[in-house]
């Protein structure tokens, strides 16, 4: 107690004094001392951090998590100890876990948790994560499968928490201008898209069977919890890290891996939901003369090509979207310059519109109009969409925000859940392709396809199911 504490209650009956120490010691309890006082200029005080927890921490998830720094990194989970080894030493007070279940169970202290495993498990750590009142940030694609899509996007509304997907350009300027001009008419009204990616940068292919070898697991991997909710298979190095992607079992191949990006765009623009076909073509691979390899469903194919049909949306008549990735791309524009690159190094969008062309890169990057001299006429529009505030820049930053009160996130599950939905969909049509699937989105069924309708969910290994 301060001299004028002792003061102040000198003369005080002694129940008065006593009723007075209480309520000064729970004012003091809940005093945010001043961070200069803490030795900490131009850092928030400790309760003004939100404490995160990071779950799959090794590769995209060590990334979230120093885009989190300023906050509390209160805990870590991962099962391949070698591989969150640099994570581990980057935030050496958080407490360390292999298992996501016990570390909900154990660390009351966590608000939040950033969810960067392989795509097969980001369901069941996330719905976990939420039931248990935590907010939730979850690489993209949000979901394995249609189904676990829509049932996080569900759970998020039923408990409330502030959520985001991991797909960073939605927090950007490009996407927002991209949404601006073609609201604001600068190409007329679009019937056709076209989306490319360089995707995949892994190996996979039909002539990619399940390896024979069992080699031992190393002693810093638990693969059985690895492989989650996914049929169990031996371990090798073939699947991880990274190479996952390529398997059905784990990954969503090249249109899960950039689609919730570069398709991004579309959906905003174009104010997309369900489509109502999907259908594909994919690459093929001959083990000799007329010998073709036919899809095992075990890894996605080398190239692929997908063609969504949307029905008429408010002002906007119906439209057709074409996905191209594993080198394959549309037409090359006549109206594009001679030495000018189709979108960037990591793919791009093309919007054909009844007045006109807009080109991007990845994440709706730098948008052009097409030709250069269109642009250079273009009379920009006002901006009618609310920018990211300065100080709040990055994709994490923006769902800390929202964690503590502020406004939605750019990419909630709300927004993000649904165009999870649209990416993952075309995903039926490359595992059954060369088939046309008429899609239901409100009943969530492929009404025309009995076999193609069954992955809407997919099946969960025992101990795993949501």
């Amino acid at each position: 107690m301060s001299p004028k504490q002792r003061d102040a209650t000198a003369n005080l009956p002694s129940t008065n004094r006593r009723e007075f120490l209480r309520t000064a010691a729970a004012v003091a309890a809940v005093t945010v001392v001043p961070g200069r006082v803490l030795g900490l200029d131009n850092q928030k005080p400790p309760s003004e951090r939100l404490n995160i927890a990071g779950v799959g921490i090794g590769g995209m998830g060590h990334h979230n998590l120093l885009a989190c720094a300023a906050e509390n990194i209160v805990a870590l989970c991962d099962i391949d100890q070698a591989y969150a080894a640099k994570t581990y030493k980057d935030f050496p007070k958080a407490r360390k876990y292999t298992d996501f279940r016990e570390m909900l169970d154990k660390q009351k202290d966590i608000q939040a948790v950033i969810v960067a495993t392989p795509d097969h498990t980001h369901a069941v750590v996330a719905l976990a994560a939420m039931r248990a009142g935590k907010h939730v940030y979850v690489q993209k694609p949000m979901s394995h499968s249609v189904y676990e899509a829509r049932l996080l996007t569900e759970a998020a509304r039923e408990h409330k928490v502030a959520t985001q997907m991991g797909n960073q350009g939605h927090s950007g300027p490009g996407i927002r201008l991209v949404c601006e001009w073609i609201w604001a008419g600068a190409i007329g009204a679009v019937r056709e898209v076209h989306a490319w990616t360089n995707r995949p940068v892994w190996p996979q292919g039909v002539e990619v069977g399940r390896p024979k070898e069992t080699p031992p697991v190393p002693a810093t991997l638990d693969w059985d919890r690895w492989l989650g909710p996914a049929p169990y298979r031996p371990y090798n190095p073939v699947y991880l890290p990274g190479t996952w992607r390529a398997w059905w079992d784990f990954g969503t191949g090249s249109l899960g891996d950039l689609g919730c990006h570069i398709l991004d765009a579309v959906f905003w623009a174009m104010k997309l939901k369900y489509p109502e076909s999907v259908e594909a073509c994919i690459s093929t691979y001959w083990e000799g003369l007329w010998k073709p390899t036919k899809p095992k469903n075990e890894t996605y194919p080398r190239s692929t090509i997908v063609r969504y049909q949307f029905p008429a949306r408010a002002d906007m008549p119906p439209m057709k979207l074409t996905w191209w990735d594993g080198g394959l791309m549309p037409p090359r524009p006549e109206q594009l310059e001679e030495g000018r690159q189709m979108g960037d190094s990591d793919g791009g969008l093309l919007f054909l519109g009844d007045k006109g062309m807009l080109m991007t890169g990845c994440y709706g990057k730098s948008p052009r109009l097409i030709p250069e001299t269109a642009m250079k006429e273009f009379k920009l529009p006002p901006q009618t969409i609310p920018r990211i505030p300065k100080g709040l820049d990055g994709h994490e930053k923006d769902w800390v925000r929202a964690c503590k009160g502020g406004v939605a996130a750019s990419s909630n599950f709300d927004y993000s859940g649904p165009l999870s939905e649209m990416v993952l969909m075309g995903n039926l049509a490359v595992r059954f392709p060369q088939r046309r699937l008429l899609w239901n989105g409100e009943l969530m069924e492929v009404t025309n396809d009995a076999e193609a309708n069954r992955y809407v969910r997919r099946e969960y290994r025992k101990g795993w199911s949501l």
